[in-house]
Protein backbone atom coordinates (compact mmCIF):
# COMPACT_ATOMS: atom_id res chain seq x y z
CA UNK A 1 0.00 0.00 0.00
CA UNK A 2 2.89 2.60 -0.78
CA UNK A 3 2.67 5.73 -2.02
CA UNK A 4 4.62 7.32 -4.70
CA UNK A 5 4.10 11.03 -5.76
CA UNK A 6 5.65 13.07 -8.17
CA UNK A 7 4.78 16.34 -8.88
CA UNK A 8 5.85 19.69 -10.80
CA UNK A 9 3.86 23.04 -11.97
CA UNK A 10 5.27 26.48 -12.32
CA UNK A 11 1.52 28.56 -12.05
CA UNK A 12 -0.19 29.13 -9.84
CA UNK A 13 2.24 28.13 -7.50
CA UNK A 14 5.74 26.66 -8.10
CA UNK A 15 5.71 22.46 -7.31
CA UNK A 16 8.39 20.56 -7.82
CA UNK A 17 9.93 17.41 -6.17
CA UNK A 18 9.00 13.62 -4.97
CA UNK A 19 8.54 11.53 -2.21
CA UNK A 20 7.61 8.03 -1.46
CA UNK A 21 6.24 6.22 2.41
CA UNK A 22 5.76 2.73 2.65
CA UNK A 23 2.64 1.38 4.49
CA UNK A 24 2.61 1.11 8.32
CA UNK A 25 5.46 5.23 7.71
CA UNK A 26 4.14 8.58 8.69
CA UNK A 27 5.82 10.96 6.83
CA UNK A 28 5.88 14.63 8.05
CA UNK A 29 6.20 17.29 5.49
CA UNK A 30 7.82 20.48 7.16
CA UNK A 31 8.41 24.22 5.73
CA UNK A 32 7.87 27.73 6.22
CA UNK A 33 4.66 28.73 5.73
CA UNK A 34 3.84 29.19 2.16
CA UNK A 35 6.33 26.17 1.48
CA UNK A 36 3.31 24.39 -0.28
CA UNK A 37 2.53 21.87 2.60
CA UNK A 38 -1.40 22.11 2.19
CA UNK A 39 -0.93 22.01 -1.63
CA UNK A 40 0.77 18.97 -1.84
CA UNK A 41 -1.69 17.92 0.79
CA UNK A 42 -4.92 19.11 -1.83
CA UNK A 43 -2.73 17.49 -5.24
CA UNK A 44 -2.95 14.11 -3.22
CA UNK A 45 -6.65 14.54 -1.66
CA UNK A 46 -7.44 14.96 -5.50
CA UNK A 47 -8.58 18.62 -4.87
CA UNK A 48 -6.04 20.26 -7.04
CA UNK A 49 -4.49 19.01 -10.50
CA UNK A 50 -0.55 19.34 -10.91
CA UNK A 51 0.41 20.56 -14.51
CA UNK A 52 2.67 17.84 -14.58
CA UNK A 53 2.61 14.78 -12.30
CA UNK A 54 2.04 11.43 -10.85
CA UNK A 55 0.26 9.37 -7.66
CA UNK A 56 0.47 6.11 -7.57
CA UNK A 57 -1.13 4.01 -4.08
CA UNK A 58 -0.74 0.45 -3.72
CA UNK A 59 -0.52 -0.07 -7.01
CA UNK A 60 -2.69 1.90 -8.10
CA UNK A 61 -2.28 5.45 -10.46
CA UNK A 62 -4.65 8.13 -9.11
CA UNK A 63 -3.18 10.50 -11.01
CA UNK A 64 -0.68 10.49 -13.81
CA UNK A 65 -0.74 13.71 -16.46
CA UNK A 66 1.46 11.97 -18.98
CA UNK A 67 -1.41 9.36 -19.77
CA UNK A 68 -4.76 11.73 -18.71
CA UNK A 69 -5.53 9.64 -15.72
CA UNK A 70 -6.65 11.78 -12.61
CA UNK A 71 -9.03 10.36 -10.33
CA UNK A 72 -11.94 12.75 -8.46
CA UNK A 73 -11.96 12.91 -5.00
CA UNK A 74 -14.57 10.82 -4.17
CA UNK A 75 -12.85 7.86 -6.79
CA UNK A 76 -9.72 7.98 -4.32
CA UNK A 77 -10.01 6.46 -0.95
CA UNK A 78 -8.42 9.18 1.79
CA UNK A 79 -9.22 10.16 4.48
CA UNK A 80 -8.26 13.84 5.58
CA UNK A 81 -8.13 15.40 8.87
CA UNK A 82 -8.56 19.42 8.54
CA UNK A 83 -6.84 21.47 11.31
CA UNK A 84 -10.08 22.98 12.01
CA UNK A 85 -12.04 20.03 11.96
CA UNK A 86 -14.55 20.66 9.75
CA UNK A 87 -17.62 19.34 11.84
CA UNK A 88 -20.86 20.04 11.00
CA UNK A 89 -21.90 21.71 13.83
CA UNK A 90 -25.62 21.40 14.09
CA UNK A 91 -25.24 16.91 13.66
CA UNK A 92 -23.42 14.75 17.21
CA UNK A 93 -20.44 13.23 16.58
CA UNK A 94 -21.42 10.15 15.82
CA UNK A 95 -23.75 11.81 12.69
CA UNK A 96 -20.96 13.68 11.68
CA UNK A 97 -19.00 10.50 11.21
CA UNK A 98 -21.99 8.46 9.53
CA UNK A 99 -21.33 11.14 6.71
CA UNK A 100 -17.95 8.99 5.61
CA UNK A 101 -20.48 5.87 5.92
CA UNK A 102 -22.96 6.76 2.55
CA UNK A 103 -21.86 3.07 1.52
CA UNK A 104 -23.51 1.05 4.23
CA UNK A 105 -26.86 0.92 4.61
CA UNK A 106 -28.92 3.73 5.98
CA UNK A 107 -29.88 1.91 9.04
CA UNK A 108 -26.66 0.71 9.97
CA UNK A 109 -24.40 4.24 9.17
CA UNK A 110 -24.99 5.42 13.14
CA UNK A 111 -23.93 2.24 14.83
CA UNK A 112 -20.91 1.96 12.79
CA UNK A 113 -20.16 5.20 13.19
CA UNK A 114 -20.31 4.95 17.35
CA UNK A 115 -17.87 1.90 16.44
CA UNK A 116 -15.59 4.13 15.11
CA UNK A 117 -15.60 6.90 17.84
CA UNK A 118 -15.07 3.88 20.34
CA UNK A 119 -11.70 3.38 18.60
CA UNK A 120 -10.82 6.64 19.10
CA UNK A 121 -11.48 6.84 22.73
CA UNK A 122 -14.57 8.53 22.65
CA UNK A 123 -17.69 7.20 24.77
CA UNK A 124 -21.43 6.36 23.67
CA UNK A 125 -22.74 9.40 25.64
CA UNK A 126 -20.00 11.47 24.34
CA UNK A 127 -20.80 9.71 20.66
CA UNK A 128 -24.32 11.90 20.51
CA UNK A 129 -23.13 15.06 21.61
CA UNK A 130 -22.41 17.90 19.49
CA UNK A 131 -19.10 19.55 18.51
CA UNK A 132 -20.31 22.59 20.41
CA UNK A 133 -20.65 20.23 23.25
CA UNK A 134 -17.11 18.65 23.02
CA UNK A 135 -13.53 20.07 23.95
CA UNK A 136 -10.95 20.80 21.04
CA UNK A 137 -9.41 17.33 21.93
CA UNK A 138 -12.79 15.17 21.45
CA UNK A 139 -13.95 17.33 18.38
CA UNK A 140 -10.47 16.35 16.81
CA UNK A 141 -11.09 12.53 17.85
CA UNK A 142 -14.34 12.80 15.86
CA UNK A 143 -12.66 14.58 13.05
CA UNK A 144 -10.12 11.19 12.97
CA UNK A 145 -12.87 8.96 13.27
CA UNK A 146 -14.48 10.24 10.68
CA UNK A 147 -11.83 10.50 8.47
CA UNK A 148 -10.40 6.49 9.11
CA UNK A 149 -14.35 5.36 8.68
CA UNK A 150 -14.11 5.90 4.73
CA UNK A 151 -11.56 2.76 5.55
CA UNK A 152 -8.79 4.69 3.24
CA UNK A 153 -6.03 3.44 1.67
CA UNK A 154 -4.23 7.39 1.81
CA UNK A 155 -4.57 8.80 5.48
CA UNK A 156 -4.25 13.15 5.02
CA UNK A 157 -3.21 15.00 8.53
CA UNK A 158 -3.29 19.26 8.01
CA UNK A 159 -2.15 20.13 11.12
CA UNK A 160 -4.19 18.57 13.00
CA UNK A 161 -2.91 18.92 16.27
CA UNK A 162 -2.51 22.60 16.17
CA UNK A 163 -5.79 23.71 17.82
CA UNK A 164 -5.71 21.72 20.68
CA UNK A 165 -3.69 22.26 24.12
CA UNK A 166 -0.94 20.32 24.79
CA UNK A 167 -2.05 17.62 27.07
CA UNK A 168 -4.58 16.66 24.56
CA UNK A 169 -2.28 16.93 22.05
CA UNK A 170 -0.04 14.35 23.96
CA UNK A 171 -2.92 12.39 24.33
CA UNK A 172 -4.07 12.40 20.63
CA UNK A 173 -0.23 11.60 20.04
CA UNK A 174 -0.31 8.47 21.75
CA UNK A 175 -3.47 7.53 20.15
CA UNK A 176 -2.18 8.12 16.33
CA UNK A 177 0.40 5.81 17.46
CA UNK A 178 -1.91 2.68 18.47
CA UNK A 179 -3.63 3.23 15.09
CA UNK A 180 -0.78 3.23 12.63
CA UNK A 181 -0.21 -0.25 13.90
CA UNK A 182 -3.88 -1.26 12.89
CA UNK A 183 -3.79 0.78 9.22
CA UNK A 184 -0.68 -0.38 7.55
CA UNK A 185 -1.34 2.19 5.40
CA UNK A 186 0.78 5.57 4.58
CA UNK A 187 0.47 8.62 6.64
CA UNK A 188 1.11 11.90 5.44
CA UNK A 189 1.48 14.87 8.08
CA UNK A 190 1.41 18.69 7.79
CA UNK A 191 3.24 20.65 10.76
CA UNK A 192 5.02 23.54 11.49
CA UNK A 193 5.78 21.79 14.95
CA UNK A 194 9.57 20.31 14.44
CA UNK A 195 9.44 18.48 17.87
CA UNK A 196 5.95 17.38 16.50
CA UNK A 197 7.38 16.11 13.47
CA UNK A 198 10.31 14.17 14.90
CA UNK A 199 8.39 12.85 17.90
CA UNK A 200 5.52 10.94 15.23
CA UNK A 201 7.28 10.49 11.98
CA UNK A 202 9.76 7.87 10.06
CA UNK A 203 10.29 10.13 7.16
CA UNK A 204 10.65 13.68 6.87
CA UNK A 205 10.23 15.83 3.56
CA UNK A 206 11.64 19.31 4.08
CA UNK A 207 10.16 21.84 1.54
CA UNK A 208 11.01 25.32 0.81
CA UNK A 209 9.28 27.72 -1.90
CA UNK A 210 7.23 24.77 -2.91
CA UNK A 211 10.22 22.69 -4.02
CA UNK A 212 11.42 19.18 -2.02
CA UNK A 213 14.85 20.12 -0.61
CA UNK A 214 15.30 16.54 1.35
CA UNK A 215 13.90 13.61 1.93
CA UNK A 216 14.59 11.03 4.14
CA UNK A 217 14.40 9.29 7.89
CA UNK A 218 14.03 12.16 10.30
CA UNK A 219 17.63 11.12 12.12
CA UNK A 220 19.24 11.41 8.62
CA UNK A 221 17.85 15.09 8.12
CA UNK A 222 18.84 15.98 11.05
CA UNK A 223 22.36 14.56 11.53
CA UNK A 224 23.16 14.96 7.82
CA UNK A 225 21.30 17.99 5.99
CA UNK A 226 21.59 18.47 2.22
CA UNK A 227 22.48 22.32 2.89
CA UNK A 228 22.30 25.22 5.21
CA UNK A 229 18.77 26.22 4.14
CA UNK A 230 17.34 22.42 5.33
CA UNK A 231 19.82 22.92 8.60
CA UNK A 232 17.67 25.79 9.08
CA UNK A 233 14.29 24.76 8.60
CA UNK A 234 14.63 21.56 10.30
CA UNK A 235 15.56 23.68 13.55
CA UNK A 236 19.39 22.77 13.64
CA UNK A 237 20.97 25.11 16.42
CA UNK A 238 24.78 24.10 16.23
CA UNK A 239 25.55 25.45 12.49
CA UNK A 240 29.11 27.13 11.71
CA UNK A 241 31.36 29.05 9.29
CA UNK A 242 34.62 26.88 8.13
CA UNK A 243 37.19 26.58 5.48
CA UNK A 244 37.78 23.10 4.07
CA UNK A 245 41.49 22.60 3.85
CA UNK A 246 41.75 19.18 2.14
CA UNK A 247 43.16 16.05 2.85
CA UNK A 248 45.23 15.13 6.30
CA UNK A 249 47.90 12.56 6.83
CA UNK A 250 45.38 10.46 7.88
CA UNK A 251 43.46 8.36 5.07
CA UNK A 252 39.98 9.23 4.96
CA UNK A 253 40.49 12.00 7.04
CA UNK A 254 40.63 15.93 6.19
CA UNK A 255 41.47 19.19 7.56
CA UNK A 256 38.79 21.52 8.70
CA UNK A 257 39.48 25.07 9.55
CA UNK A 258 37.10 26.47 11.96
CA UNK A 259 37.21 30.09 11.91
CA UNK A 260 37.88 32.65 14.46
CA UNK A 261 36.43 35.32 12.07
CA UNK A 262 34.14 36.07 9.40
CA UNK A 263 36.48 36.33 6.95
CA UNK A 264 36.59 32.26 5.70
CA UNK A 265 37.91 32.59 2.71
CA UNK A 266 40.82 33.68 4.25
CA UNK A 267 40.96 31.64 7.24
CA UNK A 268 44.58 29.92 8.18
CA UNK A 269 45.56 27.89 11.19
CA UNK A 270 46.68 31.44 12.46
CA UNK A 271 42.74 32.33 13.12
CA UNK A 272 40.97 29.43 12.85
CA UNK A 273 40.87 26.07 15.22
CA UNK A 274 41.81 23.05 13.28
CA UNK A 275 39.51 19.90 13.27
CA UNK A 276 40.40 16.53 11.77
CA UNK A 277 37.18 14.99 10.09
CA UNK A 278 35.77 12.46 7.73
CA UNK A 279 36.96 13.20 4.17
CA UNK A 280 34.23 12.16 1.45
CA UNK A 281 36.14 14.01 -1.57
CA UNK A 282 33.47 15.67 -2.60
CA UNK A 283 34.68 19.63 -1.89
CA UNK A 284 37.35 21.23 -3.26
CA UNK A 285 40.30 22.59 -1.10
CA UNK A 286 39.64 25.94 0.19
CA UNK A 287 36.48 26.05 -0.35
CA UNK A 288 34.41 27.96 2.07
CA UNK A 289 31.88 25.93 4.08
CA UNK A 290 28.88 25.57 6.58
CA UNK A 291 29.28 22.75 8.95
CA UNK A 292 27.10 21.10 11.47
CA UNK A 293 27.21 18.80 14.55
CA UNK A 294 24.69 16.78 16.25
CA UNK A 295 23.62 17.01 19.88
CA UNK A 296 24.58 13.44 19.94
CA UNK A 297 28.30 14.57 18.99
CA UNK A 298 28.26 17.13 22.37
CA UNK A 299 29.35 15.82 26.06
CA UNK A 300 29.65 17.88 28.70
CA UNK A 301 32.62 17.38 30.89
CA UNK A 302 34.44 19.17 34.14
CA UNK A 303 36.22 22.24 34.02
CA UNK A 304 39.72 20.09 34.54
CA UNK A 305 38.92 17.68 31.43
CA UNK A 306 41.74 17.51 28.96
CA UNK A 307 42.27 14.40 27.77
CA UNK A 308 39.53 13.61 24.94
CA UNK A 309 39.03 10.16 23.67
CA UNK A 310 40.58 9.48 20.01
CA UNK A 311 38.29 10.95 17.29
CA UNK A 312 37.11 13.63 19.63
CA UNK A 313 38.54 17.32 20.81
CA UNK A 314 38.11 19.23 24.56
CA UNK A 315 36.60 22.58 23.82
CA UNK A 316 37.29 25.04 26.92
CA UNK A 317 33.73 26.92 26.97
CA UNK A 318 31.94 29.34 29.65
CA UNK A 319 28.29 29.29 30.61
CA UNK A 320 26.78 32.76 28.93
CA UNK A 321 22.99 31.90 29.21
CA UNK A 322 20.67 29.44 31.21
CA UNK A 323 17.97 28.74 30.81
CA UNK A 324 15.47 26.16 33.12
CA UNK A 325 12.71 24.46 31.56
CA UNK A 326 11.85 22.26 34.87
CA UNK A 327 13.97 18.71 34.23
CA UNK A 328 16.17 20.17 31.29
CA UNK A 329 18.35 23.29 31.20
CA UNK A 330 19.23 25.02 27.82
CA UNK A 331 22.55 26.49 28.01
CA UNK A 332 24.53 28.74 25.48
CA UNK A 333 28.33 28.77 25.56
CA UNK A 334 30.57 30.76 24.50
CA UNK A 335 34.30 29.32 23.37
CA UNK A 336 37.69 30.46 22.79
CA UNK A 337 38.40 28.88 20.13
CA UNK A 338 35.70 30.58 18.08
CA UNK A 339 34.96 33.70 20.22
CA UNK A 340 32.35 34.90 17.78
CA UNK A 341 30.48 31.45 18.26
CA UNK A 342 27.99 29.99 19.80
CA UNK A 343 27.70 26.38 20.93
CA UNK A 344 24.15 25.28 21.83
CA UNK A 345 22.79 22.35 24.31
CA UNK A 346 20.50 21.19 26.19
CA UNK A 347 21.24 19.20 29.61
CA UNK A 348 19.59 17.30 32.03
CA UNK A 349 20.36 15.65 35.47
CA UNK A 350 22.62 16.94 38.15
CA UNK A 351 25.79 17.68 36.37
CA UNK A 352 23.18 21.14 35.41
CA UNK A 353 22.53 22.89 38.84
CA UNK A 354 26.16 24.04 38.94
CA UNK A 355 25.80 25.75 35.29
CA UNK A 356 25.55 28.79 36.13
CA UNK A 357 26.42 32.01 33.92
CA UNK A 358 29.91 32.81 33.89
CA UNK A 359 30.68 28.72 34.80
CA UNK A 360 33.77 27.11 33.08
CA UNK A 361 33.77 23.68 31.72
CA UNK A 362 34.64 22.06 28.65
CA UNK A 363 32.59 20.22 25.52
CA UNK A 364 33.61 16.69 24.18
CA UNK A 365 33.27 17.03 20.30
CA UNK A 366 32.52 13.53 18.39
CA UNK A 367 34.32 14.66 15.04
CA UNK A 368 32.85 11.48 13.28
CA UNK A 369 29.41 13.41 13.52
CA UNK A 370 30.29 16.48 12.37
CA UNK A 371 28.54 16.85 8.80
CA UNK A 372 30.11 19.75 6.41
CA UNK A 373 27.97 21.10 2.96
CA UNK A 374 29.85 23.52 0.68
CA UNK A 375 28.99 27.49 0.78
CA UNK A 376 26.86 28.56 -2.20
CA UNK A 377 28.75 31.58 -4.21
Amino acid sequence: MALIFEFEQHKPMALQGKFSCEAGQLLALVGPSGAGKSSILRVLAGLMKPAQGRIEVGGQVWLDTAQGIFETPQQRRVGLVFQNYALMPHLSGAANVALALQHLPKGDRLAEAVQWLKRVRLTAAEAMRRPAQLSGGQQQRVALARALAREPQLLLLDEPFSAVDQMNRESLYRLLAELRADLNIPIVLVTHDLNEARMLCDKLVVLDEGRVLQEGPAFEVHRRPRNSRVADLVGIQNRFHGRWVGQASVAGSGVLHWTRSLDVQHADSDNSFELIVKDKGKIPDGFPVHWVVHADALALKPANYTEPRAGFVALPVQVDVHRDLGELSLIDLTMTVAPFETLKMAVSGPQRLSLNKGAPCVVEMDLSLIHIMPKKH
